[in-house]
C-alpha cells in the first residue's frame, strides 16, 4: 500500500464530505476509493470514518490521523518544490474561521486580497458565532474575540474591541436615559445566546467589577436579531463595538454608560502549534495580521 496515496485519498474523501464525492473529485471509481480507505483502516488497525446515510464523520482516531496526514503531505509538497527550485506560489487548502459580522466586514476583504496574491490557495472561510475546535473542524487559522481559554494554541494579537451598551433614541425618549448601572434595573433588556463572547451585564466602578441586569424583555439567539430589536425600540442591548459601529455613527443607536464599561476584549488570530508552521498558514498570518491591526485601530476607540 502506498501510504502517501492512501493519505491523499482519505483527505479527498473527508474534504468532499463523502466517499462518492471524493471519488468524483479524484475521477476514480467509487469502489476503488472505498477499497483504499478500507485498506488504510486495516493497515492502521482502527476505524477512521463512520459511513452514514448523510455522508461520513471522522472518529477520534480519524481526526488525529487526518490532521497529521494533512501536515505530512503539505511538508512533502513543500520539500519537493524547494528541491526542484520552486519557491513561488503557495498551494493547497486553507481553512479559516471567524465570527459572522467581524468576518464579513473586516476579515473577508483582506482574505480576498490574499487570494489574489496566492491564486493556488483554496480558501474555506467559515463564519460562525460559536467557537469550534480547531482540531475537530480541521481549521488552520481562527479569529477569536475574547481571552483565550486553550493555552496550547498560539495567538497573534491584532487589536481589541469594546463592549458597548446601547439603545435606540426612541426607547430612551420613552423610558429615560440610565445615568448609572443601578438604573438598568428599571429598564428592559434584550439578551442573546450563541456567541462565544456574548457580552455579560458587567460594569466597572472604582476598579471593581459588578453586575446589574435589566429586566429580560426579549431573548433571541443571534446578534443581528438583538440589534434589530434594539433598533425597533424594544430595549437595551450590550454588544461588541464593531457590531453596531454603523448604527452608532448614524445615530440609530446611542451608547450608554461608557464610563462604566468593562475592559476591552482582545482580538487574536490563533493556530495550533506546529514546527515548522506550514508556509500557507505563515503567509496568511503575515498578510492578515498587519491589515487587521490597521483596520481595527480606525474603529475600535
Amino acid at each position: 500500500m502506498d501510504r502517501f496515496e492512501a493519505m491523499s485519498v482519505l483527505l479527498a474523501v473527508v474534504d468532499a464530505g463523502s466517499l462518492s464525492a471524493g471519488a468524483r473529485r479524484l475521477h476514480a471509481p467509487l469502489a476503488t476509493i472505498s477499497r483504499k480507505v478500507g485498506e488504510l483502516e486495516k493497515h492502521l488497525g482502527v476505524r477512521l470514518v463512520r459511513r452514514t446515510s448523510r455522508g461520513l464523520t471522522l472518529t477520534e482516531e480519524g481526526r488525529a490521523f487526518v490532521a497529521a496526514s494533512r501536515r505530512i503531505l503539505e511538508e512533502l509538497e513543500t520539500a519537493e518544490r524547494q528541491a526542484a527550485g520552486d519557491y513561488g506560489a503557495l498551494r493547497g487548502a486553507l481553512h479559516v474561521t471567524a465570527p459572522v459580522a467581524f468576518g464579513e466586514r473586516h476579515l473577508l476583504p483582506i482574505a480576498l486580497d490574499f487570494l489574489k496574491q496566492q491564486p493556488e490557495i483554496n480558501l474555506r472561510l467559515t463564519l460562525a458565532d460559536q467557537q469550534v475546535s480547531l482540531a475537530d473542524a480541521q481549521i488552520d487559522v481562527a479569529l477569536r474575540i475574547g481571552h483565550l481559554a486553550d493555552s496550547a494554541l498560539i495567538g497573534t494579537r491584532v487589536g481589541t474591541v469594546r463592549r458597548v451598551l446601547c439603545a435606540s433614541p426612541d426607547y430612551l425618549a420613552r423610558r429615560g436615559v440610565p445615568r448609572r448601572p443601578d438604573d438598568l434595573a428599571g429598564h428592559d433588556g434584550i439578551s442573546f445566546q450563541g456567541f462565544a463572547t456574548a457580552p455579560e451585564w458587567r460594569y466597572r466602578r472604582d476598579s471593581a467589577a459588578f453586575a446589574v441586569d435589566p429586566r429580560p424583555k426579549l431573548a433571541v439567539n443571534t446578534t443581528e436579531a438583538a440589534i434589530q430589536s434594539a433598533l425597533a425600540g424594544v430595549g437595551i442591548i450590550r454588544v461588541l463595538s464593531y457590531q453596531v459601529s454603523d448604527q452608532l455613527r448614524a445615530g440609530q443607536l446611542r451608547e450608554l454608560l461608557p464610563d462604566f464599561a468593562p475592559e476591552p476584549l482582545p482580538v487574536n488570530l490563533i493556530h495550533a502549534p506546529a514546527v515548522p508552521l506550514p508556509p500557507k498558514v505563515r503567509s496568511f498570518l503575515d498578510w492578515t495580521a498587519p491589515r487587521l491591526r490597521a483596520g481595527i485601530g480606525q474603529w475600535s476607540d
